[in-house]
């Protein structure tokens, strides 16, 4: 790994996009570190630390909710906004259509993600507003309508802002953009945890945390060890004749089929709708009407339950991960290239037979990587369940998108280290 870091700092093309994103990352915790006016920061501080799903939101915020900054929102509209997206094309045929025409059509697809990210950060920005303004102790020091206007513009403004530069980032192809974000937040806020593990600090529970280390390094083994598996399909292409005697063709090849295609992806969405039924309940937990007001206050004591929040998150990361598999992997497709190019798989006759059989292969191999995934992002709140120790459940979480983030950057990089080597020769 480090012969490769090094060979991408002599090149100068990724040694300058290596740098611009961790100048982009840089300017990211800049703006984290810009209060809005109005708040009483010890208060909000307080009200973020009391709550499990609170704690949680504030993480992958990278701390930029308990300090209320411009960039609070961080880019949870942009990633719910893609959602959206991705689930109208499952139905929308237009837009299945779009994206089939590859780069072209995807661009119109992002031009879209964005619009619809403004109207989704005003509506978050607002809901985040009454979210603390349902606290007993008054964090809002200021309720002027013009001032919470304001707000909600400035918040608004933040996640543009992070939008565009995690777009930016994924142009220099050392790794996606919005994942480096929400990876420079996690990073950024571990510090501020671990000085208050240590401050709470018990000489008894040493075994414990060499057992959580310990699980630490199994399951960043784990994940590596996932995120690099693939199934190799074997591809014949048949052998063309060409003039009198020469022929080409009759090459053996493979189609690499990975274990996880989505990477971090499923988790950041499964992550995302966890969150969004506590906050929406949180809204209107103090509404006038009585059964509104009990139905969200129920929501909130049932996602705070341990088995309900765990079984959720598991099944949320399952499905996501089969979802955006086959948002990404179109078996069709793929057989349909096959075959135009001459190829097939052995035993296996071209077309639609070829596509079944890369469905069936994918579904098996997906389901080993989806439930290993589903299982790893559990495991800590399943250990730490009696003790709701949210320093260590919030660590599990973490180190997935940690450890995920970094493989898909240095992939990345690796790639155009390998196109630069062909290209000299």
């Amino acid at each position: 790994m480090w012969d490769k870091l090094k060979q991408a700092w002599n090149i100068k093309e990724v040694r300058e996009g290596v740098l611009f994103v961790i100048a982009m990352m840089a300017l990211f915790r800049l703006a984290a570190a810009v209060p809005l006016p109005g708040i009483d920061l010890v208060a909000l501080q307080n009200f973020f630390a009391s709550s499990q799903f609170l704690g949680l939101l504030n993480l992958f915020s990278g701390g930029t909710l308990s300090s209320f900054s411009i960039v609070a929102l961080g880019v949870a509209p942009y990633i719910t906004s893609s959602i959206i997206f991705q689930l109208l094309a499952m139905i929308i045929p237009q837009l299945e259509e779009l994206q089939k025409e590859g780069e072209q059509g995807q661009q119109k697809i992002n031009q879209w993600t964005r619009l619809l990210t403004v109207p989704l950060a005003i509506i978050q920005s607002f809901a985040l507003i009454g979210l603390l303004q349902q606290s007993q102790v008054p964090i809002l020091t200021n309720t002027d309508p013009l001032h919470i206007a304001t707000v909600i513009f400035a918040l608004t403004g933040g996640t543009m802002f992070l939008t565009w530069i995690g777009e930016l980032m994924s142009e220099k192809k050392v790794g996606n953009g919005i994942s480096l974000l929400i990876f420079a937040g996690i990073v950024a806020h571990i510090p501020s945890l671990i000085s208050q593990f240590a401050a709470t600090y018990d000489p008894s529970q040493l075994f414990t945390i060499i057992a959580y280390l310990f699980a630490m390094a199994v399951m960043i083994v784990g994940i590596v060890f996932v995120n690099e598996g693939q199934r190799n399909i074997p591809i014949q292409y048949a052998r063309q004749a060409r003039g009198m005697s020469s022929s080409v063709g009759g090459v053996a090849s493979s189609l690499p089929l990975r274990v996880n295609m989505g990477g971090v992806i499923p988790i950041i969405f499964a992550i995302s709708l966890l969150l969004f039924p506590s906050v929406i309940a949180q809204f209107f937990s103090q509404a006038r009407s009585p059964w509104l007001a009990d139905a969200a206050r129920w929501v909130l004591v049932v996602m705070q339950d341990h088995w309900v929040y765990g079984i959720t998150y598991f099944l949320l990361v399952f499905g996501f991960t089969f979802f955006y598999t086959g948002v990404i992997f179109h078996p069709d497709q793929v057989a349909e290239n096959i075959q135009r190019q001459g190829g097939f798989v052995p035993g296996i006759r071209p077309g639609q037979p070829t596509a079944d059989y890369l469905q069936l292969v994918l579904n098996r191999i997906t389901l080993g990587g989806a439930l290993f995934l589903g299982v790893l992002a559990v495991a800590p709140q399943l250990a730490q369940g009696s003790a709701r120790n949210i320093a260590l459940t919030i660590g599990g979480t973490s180190l997935l998108i940690i450890v995920s983030v970094v493989i898909e950057a240095l992939k990345q990089i690796e790639s155009q280290i390998t196109m630069r080597e062909y290209d000299a020769y």
